[in-house]
């Protein structure tokens, strides 16, 4: 799956650095967008958003803020960019709910692997059930947003598991993990093996 890089800055100059930084892995895709459009990004629900604070003409604070006002972003990772070394900016900064506060001179094996890492830690391990490896219920809002808003065509499937409860109060909740867990693993590979379009597929139960 691509991963949709936004970068926010008003002069373009950040994202040449990172579309030579990140040449060899084309799973990522970077996107220039200018600050006062900070909404087309949010739109799209990057997977990380990066701002460049020396290249934009606004109060980082107040953009930071926005971006965890909108409802779909509260959980996309922000790295700030920064020449500013003042401890109580970074702090402000920091404040509200940015993972990454980068000061300038930037090493750029360290930014590379930040992001990398960062990505790596999120499709690994955010928005799923710890059961199933399934995004949940907030995803599956996000993402048909993100399909109707690019008016991508797409189909969806509900399944559902009649009389659940009963069964796990006769053969009892373990026994019910794993009839979930079967049924998760069936469905992915059905529809990996049959499907050569991107599927999304989420998970939830009612105990």
């Amino acid at each position: 799956m691509v991963q949709e890089i936004y970068i926010i800055d008003d002069d373009d100059s950040s994202i040449v650095i990172f579309r030579e930084l990140f040449k060899n892995d084309k799973e990522y895709k970077f996107i220039s967008v200018k600050s006062q459009q900070i909404d087309i990004a949010l739109k799209n629900i990057p997977s990380l958003i990066i701002i460049n604070e020396d290249a934009i003409d606004r109060d980082v604070v107040g953009l930071c803020k926005q971006i965890r006002r909108d409802e779909d972003n509260k959980i996309t990772p922000v790295i700030v960019v920064s020449s500013n070394s003042d401890k109580e900016h970074r702090m402000k900064i920091l404040r509200e709910s940015i993972e990454y506060y980068i000061k300038k001179p930037v090493d750029e094996e360290y930014l590379y692997f930040t992001v990398k890492n960062l990505n790596r830690l999120l499709s690994n391990n955010r928005r799923v059930s710890p059961l199933t490896g399934l995004p949940g219920n907030v995803q599956i809002h996000a993402e048909l947003k993100k399909r109707l808003a690019n008016k991508e065509p797409f189909s969806v499937l509900y399944l559902d598991l009649d009389n659940f409860k009963a069964y796990n109060d006769v053969y009892g909740f373990l026994k019910g993990d794993q009839i979930i867990e079967f049924t998760a693993d069936t469905i992915l590979k059905s529809l990996h093996n049959n499907l050569e379009e991107e599927a999304f597929i989420r998970t939830y139960w009612w105990r």
